[in-house]
């Protein structure tokens, strides 16, 4: 029985609400006394059943929910004949929780909408070549798709063959068209606007970046911020206060009508909703924008910062440097080119990238046994020969003598803000490159805009030379720079920040800093969304962009604004009402009930502006 009322909560209110109505076209339209006070009866009893069965529930766990005050309220009410003001304020309790639910569902339709472009669908290729469409979860890695125009891409992976634009809002939050061709990395639903393309799998389902997404924003939305725990622990005492309050009036008073009104609007609804609404409503506009909130106390985290810091390359600048300055010492020639690009062949390292084209070199010799130096570079053997290929802390490190011309040249490279690459072949330094990378296109003016919304320091902190460290820093207006960073020396200069009181978030690119992304109070992750990302920032901004930065920023500092103000309007409707029931004479149970549940209103309606929210 318990369970068939519960699951009929909202056909009961609704039933509620024509027997109120019924009850007034007695009461004021037919005269009908009889008719009036049996139909505001009826109505009170069947609002009565499911809170009381809520209450009773939570009393079994030692909880005293609002489900209890107002149950004893309204029983209350219907002990002292008090019909109309019972059936309305059951009905009004029951509205609000309905009301409540559809709100919630509203403000997680980010999460909907994300689940709605979930494929469900996806054509695979056979052994003999053709294409049979199966269910995505039957595709498994390495099997190769084939996505046509308009349709869903089911799968991460690589193109190997065809071209065309795909919309990538589900992942990235921009809707502008991004073109695909041979080997460039697709993710999961994403859409096809024109063209063929087939697609090596290289994750599938929940494995997808889009699949994480998806569980990281239900996980998000249903996470708690220490201001929710804190109503949670607060409601647990709130509310028996309020059960003693009203019962020491009434044994002082003998007034039980204005004993159970206290109940009634000492219910503290609007304070319990209007936090998890903000927060939820702030993730929800979050995932829209391709920013990926972990939390509801990420929120409050972010929007207290006080302290950013940049990775340099491929945050502050575009990540693709090239060499840009040469010297060639005794001993460099054409065979030493060919083992400098054997080894960078095998690096993913940015520089390492800019050197092997700009000497861009065939029939490449086999690199040996490879030792990876930190923070240094590589030594490695090729042609029997060892070769050393990075920085000068490298090669004081390996103990190769380092004249005094090429620390002239070193520290002339690093005033023009390149980074230093050399070159040693058994022992002997034979060549030096200087690399730069470029600042991204409208990173200045983004990060003024960061000092706006109240970011006190901005700091790059880079394994880079001082030299070219300090030069990104002038440009940009930054507080600080630190070069010569190694990921240890990263860490430790977050943990001095903190130990200064300064709450600091740190932006990279989820890889190398992934130790100082997770010490910081807030770790944010400017990719396309990778493991190491999503697993140890905070924050992930699956497009890495500086506007999406501060929009998570600006995002943030809202949803905490919103907070704050629905605590605000929930408190002080609760203390006025109170106040109104010892110092006004037209204040009862219905009309109390009503403020508070039009309270309940306010603070959703409120919590919703999030979900439009924009930058300014």
């Amino acid at each position: 029985m318990q369970k068939l009322i519960l699951s009929n909560k909202n056909k009961i209110m609704w039933l509620q609400l024509v027997l109120i109505l019924l009850a007034f076209y007695g009461h004021y339209g037919a005269h009908n006394e009889p008719l009036a006070q049996g139909s505001f009866l009826l109505a009170g009893i069947l609002g009565i059943l499911p809170l009381a069965i809520q209450a009773i529930s939570a009393l079994r766990v030692n909880v005293v929910s609002i489900d209890v005050l107002v149950s004893i309220a309204a029983i209350g009410a219907l002990f002292i004949q008090n019909y109309e003001e019972s059936a309305i304020v059951t009905f009004l309790f029951l509205f609000g929780s309905w009301l409540e639910g559809k709100t919630l569902d509203y403000t997680r339709s980010s999460i909907k909408e994300l689940t709605s472009m979930a494929p469900e669908k996806a054509f695979v290729q056979q052994a003999d070549g053709t294409f049979l469409e199966v269910d995505v979860d039957e595709v498994e890695e390495g099997d190769i798709v084939q996505v046509k125009t308009g349709g869903k891409v089911p799968v991460d992976g690589l193109v190997i063959a065809g071209e065309g634009h795909l919309n990538e809002a589900s992942i990235t939050g921009e809707s502008l068209p991004v073109t695909k061709s041979n080997q460039d990395h697709v993710f999961a639903g994403t859409i096809l606007e024109n063209g063929t393309l087939h697609i090596q799998s290289t994750a599938v389902g929940e494995d997808t970046t889009f699949g994480r997404i998806i569980e990281l924003v239900e996980e998000a939305q249903d996470s708690k911020s220490a201001a929710e725990k804190f109503i949670d622990k607060f409601s647990k005492w709130y509310t028996p206060t309020v059960l003693v309050f009203g019962l020491i009036v009434g044994l002082v008073t003998r007034n039980i009508e204005l004993a159970i009104t206290i109940l009634v609007l000492g219910c503290p609804g609007a304070l319990v909703i209007g936090v998890p609404v903000s927060n939820v409503a702030g993730i929800g506009n979050g995932a829209k924008n391709g920013i990926l909130l972990k939390g509801s106390e990420v929120i409050q985290d972010f929007a207290s910062v006080d302290t950013i810091i940049f990775d340099k390359t491929g945050t502050l600048t575009v990540g693709n440097p090239q060499v840009a300055d040469e010297k060639q010492y005794p001993g460099y020639n054409h065979e030493v080119m060919t083992y400098l690009a054997a080894i960078e062949e095998e690096s993913d390292h940015p520089l390492g990238k800019a050197i092997l084209k700009h000497l861009n070199l065939q029939d490449l010799p086999e690199v040996g046994q490879t030792d990876v130096v930190k923070g240094g570079g590589i030594v490695a053997q090729v042609d029997n020969h060892t070769v050393a290929v990075g920085n000068l802390y490298l090669m004081e490190d390996q103990g190769y003598t380092i004249t005094d011309q090429m620390l002239k040249d070193a520290s002339d490279f690093e005033k023009r803000g390149n980074s230093l690459v050399l070159t040693a072949v058994d022992g002997k330094i034979v060549s030096l490159f200087g690399i730069r990378d470029q600042i991204r296109p409208g990173v200045k003016e983004q990060l003024q805009t960061m000092k706006e919304l109240g970011v006190k320091n901005l700091v790059v902190a880079s394994g880079d030379n001082q030299g070219t460290v300090d030069l990104v820093a002038q440009e940009l207006g930054l507080t600080e720079a630190k070069g010569h960073m190694l990921p240890e020396d990263k860490s430790n200069y977050v943990k001095d920040l903190q130990a200064q009181g300064q709450i600091v978030a740190f932006v990279g690119d989820g890889v190398n800093d992934a130790p100082s992304l997770a010490l910081a109070d807030i770790g944010i992750a400017m990719g396309s969304g990778t493991d190491v990302a999503i697993e140890t920032s905070d924050v992930v901004l699956v497009n890495s962009d500086f506007d999406h930065l501060n929009h998570a920023l600006g995002l943030t500092k809202a949803t905490d604004a919103n907070m704050k103000q629905n605590i605000f309007i929930a408190i002080a409707v609760v203390v006025a009402l109170i106040l109104m029931v010892f110092f006004s004479d037209w204040m009862d149970m219905a009309i109390g009930m009503l403020i508070h549940e039009g309270s309940i209103l306010v603070v959703i309606l409120n919590a919703m502006r999030l979900l439009t929210y924009k930058l300014r």
